[in-house]
């Protein structure tokens, strides 16, 4: 039901990523090309892993893409789950368990203490999906992110640096 992905999925993943972003509201944000995935995930150092759901006949149903992480506090790696995603009509088969489960099952294999994503406050059956399987919000932290024209500002070449 779950294997690792190959890179002859790129044009699957990048599918899903474009149909997740829809159901996020945001397909303007997915700008992602079939290259970039290929080179993140297959590249010569890939920065990111997937993960394919499929049924009983192979038919691909779902995703997740995840990267590894680092606590200092704990001295050992963790997963963040970048995406995962399964197609509505083949929610409810246990393909987002599994996939999830695969994530669990490397973490406690490679001895790995976190596992570790973000989901849109709005998205209430699958914070429900997630509570169900033990995980918990981590309510005393705020996502923060610079993108475009801040993160463009903020690392703009400078003079010498200063103390």
């Amino acid at each position: 039901m779950i294997r690792s992905a190959v890179v002859e999925d790129v044009p699957f993943i990048h599918a899903m990523i474009r149909e997740l972003a829809e159901y996020e509201k945001v397909p303007h944000e997915a700008r992602a090309t079939p290259e970039q995935l290929r080179e993140a995930l297959f590249g010569e150092r890939p920065a990111a892993f997937a993960h394919i759901a499929q049924t009983e006949d192979g038919e691909a149903v779902g995703f997740s893409v995840w990267f590894l992480n680092f606590s200092t506090w704990r001295g050992v790696h963790g997963i963040y789950l970048e995406d995962l995603y399964v197609r509505p009509d083949a929610r409810g088969g246990g393909y987002g368990k599994a996939l999830l489960a695969e994530l669990a099952r490397i973490c406690v294999e490679r001895g790995y203490e976190r596992l570790e994503w973000a989901v849109l406050k709005w998205n209430a059956p699958t914070i429900a999906f997630y509570e169900a399987l033990g995980a918990r919000p981590q309510d005393e932290w705020s996502v923060y992110r610079l993108t475009d024209e801040p993160l463009k500002r903020l690392g703009a070449p400078r003079g010498p640096a200063r103390d």
